[in-house]
């Protein structure tokens, strides 16, 4: 059995907080030389970047890869579109599923899978303000019940 290493650059906790995720999906992200290295660093932001299928191809908008302190001309845009590889039957499914009202796809995370980078995408709807308000309240709620339970522990202690 294959040991599968992971090793996350960036999270989109926004994504959580602004869509309900229905389906998730693992793609290959298709860098140059210095974009790896200052992936490797930790050096990338996912929080207002944005998936769009054009053309049968897949590509993400606003991700931001910080140019490499020692990559000097071969450093290329920090916000450049980069193509996500997927296999075709991946795409044709979510250019139905975005087809359909409210649908549309974000970035959740960056990471390294066994030395390739990835980036795991979510087909997403858009949370109204009540679903938002919902979900900071229950947030709110198991944050008191886990401190209620922690001082019920101390006490017993």
């Amino acid at each position: 059995m294959a040991r599968e290493s992971m090793k996350l650059v960036a999270n989109n906790k926004k994504a959580y907080h602004d869509y309900f995720i229905e389906e998730k999906y693992e793609a290959g992200l298709a860098l140059h030389g210095t974009e790896v290295k200052s992936l490797r660093m930790g050096k990338c932001s996912v929080k207002e970047s944005f998936v769009r299928i054009e053309r049968g191809e897949v590509f993400v908008y606003g991700m931001h890869i910080s140019p490499y302190e020692k990559g000097n001309i071969f450093n290329k845009d920090p916000l450049r579109v980069r193509k996500l590889l997927l296999h075709r039957q991946e795409i044709r499914r979510m250019e139905s599923r975005i087809a359909e009202k409210g649908y549309t796809l974000v970035p959740l995370q960056v990471y390294f899978k066994d030395g390739l980078a990835k980036v795991e995408i979510g087909l997403a709807k858009g949370k109204k303000l009540y679903d938002k308000r919902q979900d900071i309240a229950k947030k709110d709620q198991r944050r008191e019940a886990e401190k209620e339970l922690k001082r019920h522990n101390a006490n017993l202690g």
